[in-house]
């Protein structure tokens, strides 16, 4: 094509400097215009001076040969670029089969390197259209391995593709050799580790990084002292790995422990990954002293070293002494959110004599404190936004008064936004409705002093009592023996006795509410004037003319046998207060009923009780 070309100079339609960049992308065939991507150049048309070039959805496109030599950079064939428009399938296979293969290709085209998200540009949707994660993750750990790669630690390090095949000890010890400070070297050897079986010289390549850790570690101690408790988990390991025996002279993780002032610090620096190892460490170096100082430093910790910590005192024995730890910590309020939200998490019927309605005051006042610190956290906020359950597990024991208490505090809690509150506020009147006025401010007629006989007064404090003391506690020991026979979703006992739970809350809030309305009488020397409550009186079916005699007593005095009524039926509400002589009207059961009042005296006074008796009591919380 020169030839046409140095006629096309000649006669004026190209330029002198136009000729090498035309003689590339002939010779190319392929193309990339930074607005309409790769093309391929399908014709040279010398006599028009112009391309024609399929560019992706741009088919058959004219370009003048000017322009071009100007506006497109040229690529080879073999340019992943250019294999994505010539044989889209045969990379689909590759991807599929021969993963490095690929991305030799790929590195090949950007100059023998790329970063992780040019690779990822280049490779998705068109090629790869699945799990790019899980495709990558198969093909990196292939790169490792493979001695013509050099995959850096950093996504934001290109990997780099060499002709020259190096073995992976070389590469894994040039990586830890280059490494400058003690956490890069710990990733090295943690890459070790994870492909030990594949080293051609175990020992020369283990034995040297086992030695320099050493070195790094006695230089961490004191200075950084968590990171070198790591080096020691990471260098036994990879030693344990490799069948090398341990050196006399290296310093253990008792060696560091017995040098750290602040455990709870160190362990939670170690990555949680690692605090099972570091707890298990620290009892080792301190026997007899290991339990007191996490129960202690148990208030400081996250919430996932705080379960750590939970599993390790409870399987050394020490339960009863972390109960009353917590125990204490929430009667003063002084627990952490990060251990009430452990807390919250747990839920376990091991510390269900600790969950209850100081539980949540607790978490309130934690979240309040927190608002002060500069690295605050909202996970326990969160958690009880998103647990639909929990606020209802922990104030079900509690008393009506009680729950009244916590709404109270909710409402004026600023942990939480309006929405939020509402929220949690609605999952507190769903259980229990007669904190609704509370809310709402309604003040409704059946809140006012409820008059009863002391008998039927008697009967609702005896069910009470039966209630709080034997059902539910019984109840609750069902539902243990329930929990214990295994999975939840398929437990059928755990699920009628978790029913049965509510029921016997519902109507114990109930009882309390009445209770505490609830105020009991004798009855004795009612007004006989009018209708009240006390009174006998004889009245007149005005629809059929037939007499009929009504005794009208307290609210839970209702006798339909005998003709004795609540003074809260539609009936006695329409007499009440009514004098002989009246006529009253009234629906009942859809129909409308007419009454007139022939007569009115005192019922039968009730026996009398003793003074001890005769005083209303509310429910002890």
């Amino acid at each position: 094509m020169r030839e046409e070309f140095e006629k096309l100079v000649a006669a004026g339609k190209i330029g002198r400097h136009h000729l090498e960049p035309l003689l590339q992308l002939t010779k190319g065939g392929y193309c990339i215009h930074r607005s309409w991507g790769v093309g391929r150049i399908t014709t040279v048309d010398t006599v028009f001076s112009r391309f024609i070039i399929d560019f992706q959805g741009k088919a058959g496109h004219h370009m003048d040969l000017t322009f071009a030599a100007e506006s497109l950079k040229p690529i080879p064939p073999d340019h992943i670029l250019a294999r994505k428009l010539s044989d889209l399938n045969g990379l689909r296979q590759m991807a599929a089969l021969q993963h490095l293969d690929l991305i030799r290709i790929v590195l090949q085209s950007f100059g023998g390197k790329a970063t992780l998200e040019q690779i990822q540009q280049v490779l998705v949707p068109d090629i790869i259209a699945d799990d790019w994660k899980k495709w990558w993750e198969v093909a990196r750990n292939e790169m490792k391995k493979d001695g013509h790669f050099q995959v850096p630690l950093k996504k934001t390090t290109p990997i780099v593709y060499q002709a020259k095949e190096t073995s992976l000890d070389e590469r894994l010890l040039e990586d830890f050799r280059a490494a400058k400070v003690l956490k890069n070297k710990l990733v090295i050897a943690h890459e070790m580790l994870k492909n030990i079986n594949d080293l051609t010289n175990r020992p020369g390549t283990v034995g040297e990084i086992i030695n320099a850790l050493n070195a790094d570690i006695i230089s961490h101690q004191r200075t950084q002292p968590s990171l070198a408790l790591e080096a020691v988990f990471l260098r036994d390991e990879v030693r344990e790995a490799a069948g090398l025996p341990a050196q006399g002279n290296e310093l253990n993780d008792t060696g560091i422990w017995t040098q750290v002032t602040k455990p709870a610090q160190a362990l939670e620096s170690i990555p949680a990954s690692k605090h099972k190892r570091a707890l298990q460490s620290f009892k080792k170096a301190h026997p007899d002293t290991w339990a007191d100082v996490l129960l202690v430093n148990l208030n400081s910790m996250s919430a996932k070293l705080c379960g750590e910590c939970v599993d390790l005192l409870i399987h050394g024995g020490r339960l009863n002494q972390l109960k009353d730890q917590l125990a204490r910590l929430i009667a003063q309020h002084q627990a952490s959110a990060e251990l009430l939200l452990w807390l919250a998490k747990e839920r376990s019927d091991t510390f269900a004599d600790i969950l209850g309605p100081e539980v949540f005051r607790a978490m309130l006042t934690g979240m309040e404190r927190d608002q002060f610190n500069e690295k605050r956290s909202n996970k326990l906020r969160d958690f009880i936004l998103d647990d639909q359950s929990l606020l209802v597990e922990l104030i079900g024991s509690a008393d009506l008064e009680v729950i009244k208490d916590l709404t109270r505090a909710l409402q004026l809690s600023p942990c939480f936004d309006d929405m939020d509150k509402r929220s949690l506020l609605a999952r507190i009147v769903k259980s229990y409705p007669a904190v609704q006025s509370l809310i709402s401010g309604e003040h409704k007629r059946e809140e006012s002093t409820l008059i009863v006989s002391w008998e039927s007064l008697e009967r609702r404090k005896d069910e009470y009592t039966e209630l709080v003391q034997k059902r539910i506690p019984a109840n609750s020991k069902e539902i243990a023996v329930a929990r214990s026979y295994g999975d939840l979703r398929e437990n059928h006992e755990y699920k009628a006795a978790k029913e049965m739970q509510k029921l016997l809350m519902r109507r114990k809030a109930e009882l309390e509410t009445q209770l505490v309305r609830a105020r009991g009488t004798d009855f004795l020397n009612p007004r006989t004037d009018v209708v009240s409550i006390g009174t006998k009186v004889r009245v007149t079916d005005l629809n059929s003319d037939h007499l009929e005699t009504f005794t009208i007593m307290g609210a839970w005095d209702s006798n339909p046998e005998k003709n004795i009524i609540s003074y809260l039926t539609p009936l006695a509400q329409a007499l009440l207060n009514k004098k002989v002589g009246d006529d009253v009207s009234f629906e009942m059961d859809g129909a409308k009923k007419r009454y007139r009042i022939e007569g009115i005296e005192e019922s039968k006074p009730a026996p009398e009780r003793s003074l001890a008796s005769s005083v209303s009591a509310v429910p002890a919380a």
